[in-house]
């Protein structure tokens, strides 16, 4: 679930009373993906994280104040992921990885649709892989990629190390959604 604050990301996108909404009605696990300022980074955690959250992404651009919201979802019970703009080097992740479940790479600019997959996408992908495996992370790290999925991406974003995608118009655009599902699955 992206949550946008129009300022982050140019866009408002979902609140927290959607998410508890959803909450009530599916026990399927909920990753938000938060696109907020460090000014309201840990207010944002917490109302997420009471609405039902399984998972909340920061951004490593949130550096300012990313411990204490690593901290804050230690202290919640929380899964922590990590998100990269496309302009942000890998590396910038790698202080944090310890940390983390999740981590993110951003294939196009943020808070804008429709956008082809940057090129330097699967180069990324590769880097990030290595330090996952590098960092000595006592679990395991899901590596994404979001951000112009298409049908033509999803097997060089996979073939690049990424073990999900998050879905779009990939999923929404499908004409049938299970056989979508299942061809995404056979990847």
């Amino acid at each position: 679930i992206d949550v946008a604050d129009g300022h982050f990301a140019p866009a408002m996108l979902f609140f927290p009373d959607r998410v508890a909404a959803v909450a009530r009605v599916s026990k399927v696990p909920m990753h938000v993906h938060l696109m907020v300022a460090d000014a309201i980074l840990l207010e944002q955690i917490n109302q997420f994280a009471d609405a039902g959250a399984a998972v909340i992404s920061l951004h490593a651009e949130n550096a300012g104040v990313a411990g204490v919201a690593l901290d804050l979802l230690d202290r919640k019970g929380i899964a922590a992921g990590m998100v990269l703009k496309v302009e942000t080097p890998v590396e910038a992740v790698a202080p944090y990885l310890p940390r983390l479940r999740f981590l993110t790479l951003l294939g196009t600019a943020i808070g804008v649709k429709g956008q082809g997959l940057n090129e330097k996408a699967p180069e990324r992908l590769r880097q990030a892989g290595k330090l996952v495996a590098a960092s000595g992370a006592q679990h395991r790290i899901i590596l994404a990629a979001d951000g112009g999925i298409r049908d033509t991406t999803v097997p060089l974003l996979r073939g690049a190390g990424a073990e999900t995608v998050v879905l779009g118009s990939l999923a929404f655009g499908a004409p049938n959604l299970q056989e979508r599902m299942n061809w995404l699955h056979g990847l």
